[in-house]
């Protein structure tokens, strides 16, 4: 096979310890890889870049259509948003994946009882509250948008199911939240089910997060695909990393149709940085989920193989392992792993994985990708006012109603989600934000517009949304106590 290019930036802290580790295993085992070191990171930021990486590092990820990265710190107290959370959704690397196994050597109260583990987390990567809109709507009140898609739903569940199919898993499981947020996570469940019919084969069920958190500490043998949304999945992910020694132990991936990341997903570690005692296990591990995508399997199984025969012959840094014997620095755990490579552990398998690799180099689209989902038959029904005051809310309502067009009504006052007026309990708390529902006989965005406009010379109006209904479904929540 020619040698395949891809972009390697070190990282901070650790990074580029670690990240030396790792290619020194790969040159060592000849893997056919070629590397063009990238400008990404604190340092760039520092530098001016607003993105924290050099626009040569863009074009080179873009033309290689794969970046291995070591740990990357975010500026503190700046205004500026992850590196790691930036790169994933610029380049719509919509799924996240982490495989999170017994590892022999490494002692856990699992591996301990005899319990093993062998759980993959696939978090979906570009949407929820990771978009990073929000707003401070006064002194008191900030306010959070959360966005769940039908099209990115699909992505990330067929993502699941497909590699669930590949691998050999039989059973697909998805976390949500759909008892409470009825519609952004009810639409992820409603989508999880709609799919999971496409692949019989394979047992699809839910468990609500939170449950799914309690069963996960208690029988984590009973699961093995969790797919979940972004903020959810990064929780489970890291609770995960707990079964089996922590995030030094916990191999990632984040994956696109055109460019895909391997990174290790633990700390930059600035309080050890230039020792050479970092672990880095979950980067190499990182690495050779990497080396299976691009469809280096040989290479990938060997040193795989090397690196779990290294660990169970008790080889081990600072971090894990007998604490009666010697420790090894980086450098020394790498060469380890190099001087075992062909040798294969006695107490795990590996794992087989299809032959077969997608792996293509990105075609730069002309223009960016709009995902259009199905025509849909949408009536507006009335509009939510979000508004700030330090009214009671029967003065609020009063306010409203005084100069509400003729044909509109206010339904309900809530504060924080709860109904606080036309019912309400005087041992409700509130805060100075509250919503206004107020329906109408008109069907006409503009004369909700016009309310609008009419309120906002009597109310302190923060933001509107619509109240629709879509193909004949209340498109909207209740409030609480509705």
């Amino acid at each position: 096979m020619s040698k395949v290019t891809i972009s390697v930036a070190k990282g901070d802290g650790i990074g580029p310890e670690i990240m030396d580790a790792v290619l020194s295993i790969f040159n060592a085992a000849n893997v056919p890889l070629d590397y063009e070191i990238i400008g990404m990171g604190k340092s760039y930021y520092d530098q001016g870049f607003g993105n924290g990486m050099m626009p040569e590092a863009m074009q080179s990820i873009e033309r290689n259509g794969i970046l291995f990265k070591g740990p990357m710190e975010t500026p503190k107290g700046k205004g500026v948003k992850s590196i790691n959370v930036t790169a994933r959704k610029v380049w719509s690397t919509y799924a996240n994946r982490r495989h999170f196994r017994t590892i022999e050597g490494v002692d856990t109260v699992y591996s301990k009882a005899g319990i093993p583990i062998d759980i993959t987390v696939i978090r979906e990567n570009i949407e929820d509250t990771y978009g990073g809109i929000e707003h401070m709507l006064s002194n008191d009140v900030a306010l959070s948008r959360r966005f769940i898609t039908r099209q990115g739903c699909e992505q990330i569940v067929r993502f699941a199911f497909e590699m669930a199919k590949k691998e050999g898993f039989k059973k697909v499981t998805c976390g949500h939240k759909a008892n409470i947020m009825k519609l952004t996570d009810g639409l992820f469940l409603e989508v999880f089910y709609e799919i999971s019919k496409q692949y019989p084969d394979i047992i699809a069920e839910d468990v609500i997060v939170d449950a799914l958190c309690m069963k996960l500490v208690q029988y984590p043998q009973d699961f093995e695909v969790v797919v979940l949304t972004n903020l959810q999945g990064d929780i489970v992910s890291d609770l995960c990393a707990g079964l089996v020694g922590g995030l030094g132990f916990a191999p990632s991936t984040n994956v696109g149709d055109n460019i895909s990341i391997f990174e290790a997903v633990h700390g930059t570690a600035p309080d050890i940085a230039g020792k050479n005692i970092a672990n880095p296990t979950s980067l190499l591990m990182s690495g050779i989920m990497m080396l299976r995508h691009i469809g280096l399997l040989k290479e990938a199984r060997a040193i795989e193989g090397a690196l779990l025969y290294t660990i169970e012959n008790g080889v081990h840094t600072g971090d894990f392992g007998d604490r009666s014997t010697k420790s090894a620095n980086t450098t020394e755990f790498a060469e380890a792993i190099i001087s075992n490579l062909g040798k294969f552990p006695t107490k795990v398998e590996l794992r087989k994985t299809d032959d077969k690799s997608d792996f293509k180099l990105p075609q730069k689209p002309e223009k960016q990708r709009v995902m259009v989902g199905a025509p849909a038959e949408i009536e507006v029904v009335g509009i939510d006012i979000f508004l700030q005051s330090s009214f009671q809310a029967e003065d609020i309502a009063k306010k409203i109603q005084d100069v509400l067009p003729n044909g509109m009504k206010l339904v309900s006052l809530t504060n924080r989600g709860t109904v606080v007026w036309p019912e309400a309990s005087v041992y409700t708390e509130c805060s100075t934000g509250y919503g206004a529902r107020i329906t109408g006989e008109t069907k006409s965005k503009d004369d909700y517009w016009n309310a609008i406009k009419v309120l906002g010379s009597v109310i302190d109006i923060s933001s509107t949304e619509f109240l629709n209904i879509i193909n004949g479904q209340r498109a909207y929540s209740l409030g609480q106590g509705k």
